[in-house]
C-alpha cells in the first residue's frame, strides 16, 4: 500500500510514523525542500501546478491525501483522473474559503458567528457602524495560526485593516463571547461508517494553539457529533475531519473546520487506542476503522518558536515528546509534548519548562 502525501510538514509525518510499522510506504510532495517528513520515504520538491512532477508522483501511489486545506484545488482535482484521493476537492474548496465554509455551515443549520461578507474598505466601514461590539476580520482564503485575521472595534480601523489584509475579500465576524473552545476529531470510512474522538477542550494565543486536553463524558460531545455528522455525510467526506467551535452559554458555535488530521488531536497518538493518524489511513486505504476509544485523559503542549532540553522531558513521568526536526523560527510549531493522566504538578512542571525554554510565549 502505498500513500501519497501533499505536503511533507509535521502532520504528513505523523501519518508516515503511523503507516510504517503497518506496511505502508509513503511518497511526499511540497514546494519546501526541506520539509521535516522527507526522510520517511520518497520525496518529490515540486510546484503544486507542476504537472510533469505530479505525474511521477501519481504514478508511485494507491491514493493520494493532504497535510493541508491550501493545497490547489486544480490540483486535487487532476490527480483524481488517475487515482482516489481522499478527502475530495468539494471539501478542501469548502474549506479553503471562509465565506463559503460559514455560508455551508448556515444551510446545514448549524449555528456560526453573524459574518459579513467584506469587498471594500467603505463596505468594512459601514458594516462596523451596523454592529454594535468588536468583529473579526480575516481574509476568506490562506490565513492559518493567526495569519491574515485583525480586530476592528471602532469604525474608522476600517481603512486600515482593509490594506493590511491586502485589499481583498474579507470576512468580518461576530467576536464572540464564549467560555471555551472545542474541537472534535471524527474520522469517516468509505462505506460511510463514522467514528468520534472524546471533544477536545483548546488554548490558544495570538490565533495559534498552545494547549489541548482531552475530555471524557463532555456534556456537548453528542450534540458536537450531530454537527459533524451532517458535514461528513453532506461532503461524503472519507478521512479525519478536525471541527472546531466556540463554547457559549453551553451552546456550541462552529468556528471552523480542517480536512485532514488536527492539531488538537495530537494526544490520540499515546491517548486513543487508535490514533487520528492510523485512522485517517485506515479510511483512505478502505481499511476497517480503529477504536476511537480514549485510554486515558491527555494534555498535549505545542512547542513554539523553540525547543526545551529533550532529555528534561524525558525524565518526566508519562511525558511523551515528539520533536518534528524542524529549524527552530518564530511562531514556528516545532513539536509537541503528551501527558497521559496528568496531574496538577505534572502540568505545572511542563509548562514550567516550556515558558523557561522560550517554547511558548504564554501558556
Amino acid at each position: 500500500m502505498k500513500v501519497g502525501i501533499l505536503g511533507a510538514g509535521q502532520l504528513a509525518r505523523m501519518l508516515a510514523l503511523a503507516g510504517i510499522p503497518r506496511g505502508m510506504e509513503f511518497v511526499f510532495y511540497d514546494p519546501n525542500p526541506e520539509s521535516c517528513a522527507a526522510q520517511l520515504g520518497v520525496f518529490i520538491c515540486g510546484e503544486y501546478d507542476d504537472y510533469k512532477k505530479l505525474d511521477s508522483f501519481v504514478s508511485q501511489v494507491d491514493v493520494v491525501s493532504i497535510e493541508s486545506e491550501n493545497i490547489p484545488v486544480e490540483t486535487l482535482k487532476y490527480l483524481q483522473e488517475y487515482v482516489d484521493v481522499h478527502p475530495g476537492p468539494d471539501a478542501v474548496l469548502t474549506s479553503q474559503d471562509r465565506l463559503l465554509e460559514k455560508t455551508f455551515f448556515r444551510h446545514l443549520k448549524i449555528p456560526t458567528p453573524e459574518y459579513y461578507a467584506i469587498d471594500s474598505a467603505k463596505q468594512l466601514e459601514e458594516v462596523a457602524h451596523q454592529h454594535d461590539g468588536k468583529l473579526i476580520i480575516k481574509t476568506c482564503r490562506f490565513g492559518y495560526d493567526g495569519k491574515g485575521q485583525a480586530m476592528l472595534t471602532k469604525p474608522d480601523q476600517a481603512n486600515e485593516i482593509w490594506h493590511d489584509l491586502g485589499a481583498q475579500s474579507l470576512i468580518a465576524e461576530q467576536c464572540m463571547d464564549f467560555t471555551r473552545e472545542v474541537s472534535l476529531i471524527s474520522v469517516r470510512s468509505q462505506q460511510g461508517n463514522v467514528q468520534y474522538y472524546p471533544l477536545t477542550q483548546n488554548l490558544h494565543r495570538n490565533g495559534i494553539l498552545i494547549k489541548s486536553h482531552s475530555i471524557l463524558n463532555d456534556t456537548l460531545q453528542s450534540v458536537a457529533e450531530d454537527y459533524a455528522e451532517r458535514v461528513l455525510s453532506e461532503l461524503n467526506y472519507v478521512g479525519v475531519l478536525g471541527f472546531e467551535f466556540f463554547v457559549c452559554n453551553e451552546i456550541l458555535v462552529a468556528n471552523e473546520i480542517a480536512p485532514r488530521v488536527h492539531n488538537s488531536g495530537h494526544w490520540t497518538i499515546e491517548g486513543a487506542a487508535t490514533s487520528q493518524f492510523e485512522n485517517h489511513l485506515r479510511a483512505i486505504l478502505d481499511l476497517p476503522l480503529g477504536s476511537t476509544n480514549a485510554l486515558s485523559e491527555c494534555s498535549m503542549y505545542n512547542l513554539i518558536g523553540s525547543m526545551p532540553d529533550s532529555r528534561i522531558i524525558m525524565n518526566l513521568k508519562n511525558a511523551k515528546l515528539h520533536d518534528y526536526g524542524k529549524l527552530p523560527r518564530a511562531n514556528r510549531k516545532l513539536g509537541h509534548i503528551t501527558l497521559c493522566d496528568p496531574t496538577p504538578e505534572d502540568l505545572s512542571t511542563v509548562e514550567n519548562i516550556i515558558i523557561q525554554s522560550g517554547a511558548t510565549r504564554a501558556m
